[in-house]
């Protein structure tokens, strides 16, 4: 082994030995250094390759004496270093680096090591005195000074004499320039390496000095250096491994020179020795006193850092604060409190910790003001809150909350009881929700009167989320603060700490108003809601709820808060405004208690389900949002598979809270929209169960007939029933919907002359089998063939067959619910029909439209309401409203497609009294409107009307023939911009509906003649109307047209032995 050793050591020697020979020839005996500086630049590079080789292979081969053979050549470099390029400057310092490090070691020479002391800190800092230069050497050089220094140091800290030597009289200036150079690298370093490497300089120095006096001289300079690196806003540009180093060297720093072990002398003779005594010395109470206030001065810049968004640097300073409140917990104890709540604020309870790693919580356990320390900060964060809820950074809030939330683990941990801590608590919580409300910015929510809601069933029947959208706190800028709020009110104490407080908030809700009531209302839910969905880790264990009740507590509270959500809900229809954010948290409670009961809260829906459907009709669109997802998780919860059938189980309900709400008139636009939304919600199913809804209605119009717009809102819930109804499969029995009848009028089949014949054989046929039968009359019998019957016996016989003859008629069928609510309705709209409201008068005539078709079946009961309704149908035609106008020809259309026949004379006097007239007026109105747009086409129309012809055909092919403008231009009376006016509109209602009585209703002559007159220009373009008309009198029509030009002339027939006249030519 020894052999072995000696050879590689020979081997090393002589790989080293030319190189050392050319070095010192070139610095001894070369004339002009300069020249020679290129060639020894490169013999130090090899030197510089060799040692490296020889450190990476085996380092044990380099001894003190081979470092004394290569320093020799090196030293004629660093006598004469000014002469000397930089280059060669960092390539001697690297070796000098390896020779220290891995040849002296602890043997290094200390006038040798205070030479090289003095000889890096001039290359690093330059020479005491002179004034120094940004850029004097490159940073390579001064990286590879640093690292030479540090391995220096180290070697000379690790014997007790190079120790002893550092602090030596002689050397103490030495050291200070020295420490003076490395804090100036820490602080002013140019790039983050040379300020990494002069960290661990600072860090082998620290460790080297032994003399407690030494490094208390020390102090005040490093904490002061230090604490300017870690202090805001320089640390923002810092490398992170910097401040990680920083820290650590601080923390290195204090525990070795004011650990409570190093200074329990100072801190013992505090109260026994005079400052006499103390004259001299450095290390004194008073020495003590001064530097524990400029630490804590200290302290507090460099603990700023614990906002960092960096992990690694707040863990850095976690075990910072961990390690001086550990060592320095009597030196340091004026930095009890900020050092503990940098340490509760840098807590990580979710990560994994070591066992042998010290927390705070051991910590305090071990150290019971830890503990009041803690209490006391936790106070403090309680009281501050709501004034950094106040703040406009979102930042500080989200802060402040995380803060409380880990003291308050803290204060569960170490089972903290404060009766003062708690009551400040809930006023905090209520204080700080109240102002993150007020702070913040409301949406642009437009909220809408309820008469303006149309509600979509579609909405409500879809499947949409189930998760309610925030109240509270909802911007998308708070998300982050909510969420951190949310997380404090499930963690805050234990579940008896948040039942009592979720107790304290629902009382102050009960006697509260405004933002506050919201927040402690939306808050209490939230900490029950946490309590119960997240229960302790104990309770998985044991069952405990026979001696604490813990959980029995939770389920009241929850109770209590269902009880004043439905008051909540209930208080909607009050004349009072109710904040719509109440409502909605109330829907939330409402629904949570369900997702927990099940099926159990059926019972409960008597009291809820009419509030929350009746807030489907809020103006306020976020409210509406609520209510369907409420709708929608209590029907999943209560086991019914959507919202319809939840309504239809529950129809018995609804309907009674709708009735008695009409009964005693305490009606709202809500009752009416809760109402209509149950009848298009459920459709045709619930009509059977309204006919009392429906009565109190017709009462309720009774008696307020005289309010327009209350009418209208009733009357748009009979409306919804209508359309309902008229969809129903059990509107009509069966023999009803068989006996329907078609009153379209049909052409007339052309006869043929097989037809006459056929007939005409007929009716000879039956005239002969007449005579016939009149020759073969019996004769008359003289007497009977059978005894005589007695009086009464014949009267017997003749009552019976009077009897038999006389069938009792049965009576009709009895109508369906349904069938029954639609005909009253229907009677109802004669009254209403002359109502001042135009909307109104409108939506009658649109609802006689939509129920006519459904009962025109049963002839027997819709003629008499047809009877009923027509009078003041017909005054509609003639209403100041032209909206309403069409609607009236719509309705009276349809009306005529229903009764058919049954207004022939109702049609024929009303004609020749007003109809008739009215629609020739209406029909001039119309070619009026079109008057300016004549008049702007002109000119375009003089010359567009010479030789303007119309295709004719005839016998003797197509002929052409001159028409005029006018007549081209009435034969599209919809074209240019007056199709758009209202008389236009009116005119094509009124087309429609002159083509509809002519197609149902059995006319006479010479009123189908006026209104064939009416329509004539219409027919050439309207190819549906000319198909109805012709159908009823085609050869009217044909007749008609041909006179305007606009059909084409019959052939002429031909018969055998018949000489036709030719009307065309004659």
């Amino acid at each position: 082994m020894a052999g072995n050793s000696s050879t590689a050591r020979n081997d090393f020697f002589k790989e080293l030995k030319p190189p050392c020979v050319a070095i010192n020839n070139l610095t001894v005996r070369a004339p002009d250094k300069k020249a020679a500086a290129k060639d020894l630049t490169a013999v130090v590079e090899n030197l510089y390759a060799v040692l490296n080789k020889q450190i990476s292979s085996d380092a044990s081969v380099l001894d003190e004496k081979l470092a004394e053979y290569v320093f020799f050549p090196l030293s004629n470099i660093l006598r004469n270093q000014q002469q000397y390029p930089i280059r060669l400057i960092e390539l001697t310092i690297g070796c000098l680096r390896i020779l220290i490090q891995h040849g002296w070691k602890s043997k290094i020479y200390s006038e040798l090591s205070q030479q090289l002391l003095i000889f890096l800190t001039f290359v690093i800092g330059g020479v005491p005195g002179q004034e120094k230069k940004k850029d004097r050497i490159p940073e390579e050089t001064e990286l590879e000074a640093l690292r030479t220094l540090t391995s220096l140091i180290k070697v000379v800290g690790s014997s007790l004499t190079g120790s002893a030597s550092l602090v030596d009289a002689k050397a103490v200036p030495t050291l200070g320039h020295a420490v003076s150079i490395i804090l100036d690298s820490i602080t002013d370093g140019r790039t983050p390496d040379i300020q990494f490497e002069a960290l661990r300089t600072l860090d082998a120095l620290v460790a080297a000095i032994r003399d407690q006096g030494a490094l208390a001289t020390f102090l005040p300079g490093l904490v002061s250096s230090l604490s300017r690196l870690l202090t805001l806003p320089a640390a923002l540009k810092t490398q992170r491994r910097v401040l990680i180093g920083g820290i650590n060297t601080l923390k290195d720093v204090l525990t070795k020179v004011i650990g409570d072990i190093k200074v329990m002398g100072i801190m013992t003779k505090q109260t026994t020795d005079g400052d006499e005594q103390s004259e001299g010395k450095v290390l004194t109470p008073a020495w003590l006193k001064a530097t524990t206030s400029k630490i804590k001065l200290a302290l507090a810049s460099v603990l700023k850092m614990r906002n960092t968004d960096s992990e690694e640097v707040r863990v850095a300073l976690e075990r910072l604060c961990i390690t001086l409140l550990d060592e320095c917990h009597q030196s340091l104890v004026e930095c009890t409190s900020i050092l503990v709540e940098t340490a509760m604020i840098l807590a990580d309870e979710e990560g994994e910790k070591s066992v042998l790693e010290t927390s705070l919580t051991d910590l305090a356990r071990i150290y019971p003001e830890l503990g009041d320390a803690i209490k006391t900060t936790v106070y403090n964060w309680v009281t501050s809150l709501p004034r950094l809820a106040q703040s406009s950074d979102e930042k500080v809030k989200q802060q402040a909350i995380q803060n409380l939330i880990k003291g308050q683990h803290f204060i569960t941990t170490l089972q903290v009881d404060s009766s003062i801590l708690e009551d400040s608590l809930a006023a905090s919580l209520r204080d700080s929700a109240t102002a993150l409300v007020l702070a913040s910015k409301p949406s642009t929510m437009t909220e809408l009167p309820p008469d303006a809601i149309e509600l979509n069933m579609e909405m409500v029947q879809r499947d949409g989320s189930s998760i309610f959208p925030p109240v509270l706190i909802a911007q998308e800028t708070e998300r982050s603060t909510r969420t951190a709020l949310l997380d404090l009110l499930s963690n805050v104490g234990s579940i008896s700490q948040r039942g009592k407080l979720a107790a304290d908030l629902l009382n102050y809700v009960q006697e509260s108003t405004g933002p506050s009531q919201v927040a402690s209302y939306w808050m209490a839910f939230e900490m029950v809601k946490a309590s119960l969905a997240h229960p302790s880790d104990l309770d998985d264990f044991l069952d405990l709820s026979l001696v604490s009740g813990t959980a029995d507590e939770s389920e009241l509270i929850l109770q209590e808060i269902y009880t004043f959500s439905v008051t909540v809900l209930d208080s909607q229809t009050e004349t009072e405004e109710v904040d719509w954010r109440l409502q909605a948290i109330a829907l939330e409670v409402a629904t949570f208690a369900a997702s927990r009961m099940k099926e159990g809260f059926r019972p409960e829906l008597i009291d809820i389900l009419y509030p929350i459907t009746t807030l489907l009709g809020s103006g306020i669109s976020k409210l509406r949002d609520h209510a369907i997802i409420s709708l929608n998780s209590i029907a999943s919860s209560c086991g019914y598979s959507n919202v319809t059938g939840l309504i239809i189980d529950n129809v018995d309900y609804m309907v009674n809270s709708v009735s008695l709400r009409l009964n005693t008139f305490d009606i709202s636009p809500a009752s009416t929209q809760v109402l209509r939304m149950m009848v298009r919600l459920t459709g045709p199913r619930l009509i059977p169960y309204l006919d009392d809804v429906i009565a109190s209605i017709f009462a309720a119009l009774d008696n307020y007939h005289g309010y327009p717009l209350f009418v209208e809102s009733l009357f748009s819930v009979l409306t919804e029933v209508v359309q309902q109804g008229s969809q129903s499969d059990h509107l009509l029995l069966t023999e009803a919907k068989a006996s329907a009848t078609d009153h379209k009028k049909r052409s007339r089949p052309v006869v043929t002359i097989e037809e006459v014949n056929d007939t005409l054989s007929g009716v000879i046929e039956r005239r002969e089998k007449r005579r016939q039968e009149d020759v073969e009359v019996e004769e008359i019998e003289h007497h009977p063939g059978r005894p005589w019957k007695s009086a009464e016996a014949e009267n017997e016989t003749s009552e019976e067959t009077d009897e038999s003859n006389t069938e009792v008629e049965k009576p009709p069928p009895p109508k369906t619910p349904t069938f029954k609510i639609l005909a009253r309705i229907t009677d109802l709209t004669q009254h209403y029909l002359t109502s001042p409201t135009p909307t109104l008068r409108k939506s009658l005539l649109d609802l006689l439209a939509t129920v006519c078709p459904a009962l025109s079946p049963d002839e027997e009961a819709f003629l008499p309401l047809v009877n009923s309704v027509w009078p003041v149908l017909v005054e509609r035609l003639y209403d100041p409203e032209p909206f309403v106008v069409i609607s009236a020809c719509k309705a009276l259309g349809t009306l005529c497609q229903s009764a058919g026949d049954f207004l022939n004379t109702r049609i024929k006097t009303e004609w020749w009294d007003n109809l008739g007239k009215w629609c020739r007026k209406v029909k001039a109105d119309a070619t009026q409107s079109r008057g300016k747009a004549k008049s702007k086409a002109g000119a375009r129309s003089d010359e567009q009307d010479h030789g303007l012809l119309i295709p004719i055909r005839t016998r003797d092919g197509i002929e052409g023939k001159e028409a005029s403008s006018r007549a081209v231009v009435e034969t599209v009376p919809s074209a240019g911009l007056g199709r758009f006016a209202q008389a236009a509109q009116v005119w094509e209602a009124v087309q429609e509906l002159l083509v509809a009585v002519a197609s149902f209703v059995q006319l006479d002559d010479d009123v189908l003649d006026q209104i064939l007159a009416l329509l004539a220009e219409a027919l050439a373009t309207d190819a549906p109307a000319r198909a109805a008309l012709q159908a009823v009198d085609p050869d009217a029509v044909w007749l008609l047209m041909y006179e305007r030009g606009l059909a084409e002339p019959m052939d002429r027939p031909v018969l055998d032995g018949v000489d036709f006249v030719d009307l065309w030519n004659a």
